[in-house]
This record gives C-alpha cells, sequence and structure tokens, in this order.
C-alpha cells in the first residue's frame, strides 16, 4: 500500500468518479472536494449518479459542500489541461436526454471507449444496464431499496458512535456486501455479465459504477474495474502515465481525509 504524504499532489492521465448521489443525505461531499484539491488529471470521467434524483424525490439534502462539488467540475471542465466527461447513470438517468451534447464545457456520452496509453479500450459505462444479471423479482427488488436505506441509515448511525469513541471509519455496508453470501453471489453475476458484454463486443475491459462496490479484476484477459462511489467507500480509479489502473482509497473519516489518501497497490492491475 502506498501512502500519499499530507499535501502531495498525485498527477495521473484519467480518473473515473461515480456514485457521488449529491442531494442523498449519504453522501460524502466534503470527502471528496478533499480528494479533488490532491489530485491532477488530464481526462475525468463521471460515470453516473452524480447527482441523486430518486433520493431527492422523497427527501432533498443539499448543503452548500454539494454546490460546491458540482461547481468544481465545471471548473474543471473549462481548463485548458483538463477534460470532463459525464456518463449519466441510473438515478441522474434525465441527463441522459442530453446525450451528445455539452453542460457548459462538460461532454454528455451514454457510453464511450477509453484508450489507456497502452492501447487498451475500455468501455465506459454506469453499468445499470447489467442488472438483467441478477435476478430479482420487482418485489425483490423494492424490498432490497429499502433493506438498502436502512443499511445506510445504520452504516451513519455507526461511523456516528465510532467517531465518539475515537475510532477510525468502518463501512457496515460494505462488510454486509462481503459477508453475505448472496450479496456475494449478487455482485459476481454482475461482474461475470459486465466482463461477458465486452468481450462479445470486442474490448480490452470495462470501466463502470453502480454497484458501490470498487473492485479491480481480470477474467481470461478481460478487464473489469469498478470505481465504487462517494457514499460508503471514498473510492476513484486512476490511470497512471503508463497506462496502469489503480484503485486510489481516500480514508472516508472526515478528518483522516485531510492526512493521507492511500492508494492499494495490491489491487492493481498488472499486465
Amino acid at each position: 500500500m502506498l501512502e500519499i504524504k499530507p499535501n502531495d499532489t498525485l498527477a495521473c492521465r484519467s480518473i473515473w468518479i461515480s456514485d457521488v448521489h449529491l442531494g442523498s443525505a449519504h453522501c460524502k461531499a466534503k470527502q471528496l472536494l478533499q480528494f479533488l484539491d490532491r489530485i491532477e488529471f488530464e481526462r475525468l470521467y463521471l460515470v453516473g449518479d452524480i447527482v441523486d434524483l430518486l433520493a431527492m424525490k422523497k427527501r432533498v439534502h443539499w448543503p452548500e459542500a454539494h454546490n460546491r462539488v458540482l461547481s468544481r467540475f465545471m471548473k474543471l471542465s473549462r481548463r485548458k489541461r483538463s477534460k470532463v466527461i459525464y456518463v449519466p447513470g441510473n438515478h441522474d438517468h434525465v441527463f441522459r436526454t442530453m446525450v451528445g451534447n455539452d453542460l457548459g464545457k462538460i461532454e454528455v456520452h451514454r457510453t464511450l471507449v477509453h484508450e489507456t496509453a497502452e492501447g487498451k479500450r475500455l468501455l465506459v459505462t454506469h453499468g445499470d444496464e447489467l442488472d438483467y444479471a441478477v435476478r430479482y423479482s420487482r418485489a425483490n427488488r423494492f424490498i432490497g431499496d429499502l433493506a438498502y436505506d436502512v443499511l445506510m441509515w445504520s452504516n451513519k448511525r455507526t461511523d456516528q458512535v465510532r467517531d465518539l469513541l475515537g475510532l477510525p471509519y468502518w463501512s457496515l455496508a460494505k462488510w454486509v456486501k462481503k459477508n453475505v453470501s448472496k450479496a456475494e453471489e449478487a455482485i459476481n453475476a454482475y461482474q461475470l455479465a459486465a466482463i461477458n458484454m465486452v468481450k462479445d463486443k470486442g474490448y480490452d475491459g470495462i470501466v463502470c459504477g453502480h454497484l458501490h462496490f470498487p473492485t479491480l479484476r481480470t477474467d481470461d484477459g478481460v478487464m473489469y474495474f469498478n470505481d465504487g462511489d462517494w457514499v460508503e467507500n471514498c473510492t476513484a480509479l486512476i490511470e497512471l502515465e503508463d497506462g496502469s489502473i489503480r484503485l486510489i482509497k481516500g480514508v472516508s473519516h472526515p478528518e483522516s481525509i485531510k492526512q493521507m489518501i492511500f492508494i492499494d497497490a495490491t489491487d492493481e492491475f498488472t499486465r
């Protein structure tokens, strides 16, 4: 694990961020802003669910930090040395009507192909089109939505208690995904469906979000990259100048992230 020292800036070729869920009480906007302060890039992909329009139908949670995130994205898109591309997801699906147009200087695409410095062709998509791989009935999906809301509420309360005790951030939601067999089976089925889809299309790999489960995986030479989220994990994917893809983990605790950012070197995709 490589530690990025305090006040250091990490330069990379490309970065992928998704599932920020602005407008939701679960969004960690301040941590994302702190992360963006410490990274430089040529191309930024916003891989869907940046704004949570579905959550805002129930309750709007929009503190000043959420405005600052949107302002930062717009400001980054106006820089000559960087480009910002937006691929809307299922929670901000309304913006899919803008595909082929721009939001200011931000390009809007339904999907697109990113070519790495090594010439690898990666399909970039939010990933909700792969939900068919997880065969649940409509009723089960509804129950799942309720369970997720309860889980995220419990996750927030757990974090508050640990904060009072002086303990570091720990994600209850992430623990459940890793340790509940049905959740693990669903995640694996989704990942295999993504790998098979890009294999059939002739791509070298896929970058997506949607699952809130950051992953670097290869099967039969096909790469599956999931950039995670800024609700539970505070993660992003980056492409370094040599074309290698790494998962970068911002420490989720609001104070800890000011001190360090970690790159999990053990998860790096190796050729």
